[in-house]
């Protein structure tokens, strides 16, 4: 595979599809993108589920230190396979309804834009692909606890 190939697969990937190229809010685009892994994930039996995760959430940190180089900038808004990871760790504490999946989404959304404490530790303290991705799993983190939280209570 050539070098443009795979710059462009990596791209694909990066962008959750092409959908961070919108010029209105990409990041909250690019988290949508993350739905369709987050329905197979209820399908897969046992772990299969928890370790195609932690192998997405990997290839998440590669895929954006790669998009981050080929762009040439340091966290663009263009790259928004981190929002699909985050959202994916926000939905993974709770069955799958349209309440939960909403739920998830305005949480993570909150927790990734207002960036409180050990969000923005990762934020600040990594660079590259673990920078771009970590902050976003630690919102989905914060996110997932809300979402669990509300669910125990009731909000579902």
């Amino acid at each position: 595979m050539t070098g443009l190939w795979k710059n462009q697969l990596i791209m694909l990937a990066a962008t959750g599809f092409g959908l961070g190229y919108s010029p209105v809010a990409p990041g909250t685009l690019g988290t949508l993108a993350a739905l369709p892994f987050i329905w197979l994930f209820t399908y897969m039996p046992g772990a299969g589920g928890t370790f195609f995760l932690v192998c997405f959430l990997l290839a998440s940190v590669f895929v954006a230190d790669r998009a981050e180089k080929i762009l040439g900038k340091k966290d663009p808004g263009t790259i928004v396979i981190d929002e699909m990871a985050g959202y994916w760790v926000t939905m993974c504490l709770v069955p799958l309804t349209w309440v939960t999946l909403l739920t998830g989404f305005i949480a993570f959304r909150c927790f990734d834009i207002v960036k409180i404490g050990p969000v923005r530790y990762f934020e600040k303290n990594f660079s590259g692909g673990a920078g771009i991705v970590l902050d976003d799993i630690m919102a989905g983190v914060l996110a997932a606890l809300t979402v669990k939280c509300l669910y125990i209570l009731g909000v579902h």
